[in-house]
């Protein structure tokens, strides 16, 4: 009876030791993807209001195609790279935020 009661508190402890870790990955993740966001965000304002007056000062229709054209494609190649960029930190973020329970599932595993 006394080992049972010391393996569940052992296991509570382990436990909670696991979520602490847990936390303190995943709010190191939500960190690092709210600064690739606020990065971005002013990347794409910055391109905006430069394309926005590129294509003030044109002085030709053709010219205005061109500088429209260019910043459409210069913002979806960005979009897609910081989707993908976006992607693999939500990854990594899953990855390290379950790492500390990996040990935890296995005692469990091995006890049924």
């Amino acid at each position: 009876m006394v080992k049972n009661i010391d393996e569940v508190q052992q296991f509570g402890k382990e436990n909670m030791d696991a979520t602490l870790k847990s936390f303190g990955a995943w709010s190191k993740s939500m960190q690092a993807i709210a600064i690739e966001v606020a990065d971005y965000s002013k990347k794409a304002f910055e391109q905006g209001s430069a394309a926005a007056e590129k294509l003030i000062g044109a002085k030709s229709l053709d010219k205005a195609f061109e500088v429209q054209s260019d910043y459409m494609k210069n913002t979806y190649e960005g979009f897609v790279a910081q989707a993908t960029k976006l992607g693999e930190l939500y990854a990594d973020l899953a990855k390290e935020a379950y790492k500390p329970y990996e040990s935890q599932f296995g005692k469990i595993a091995s006890a049924k």
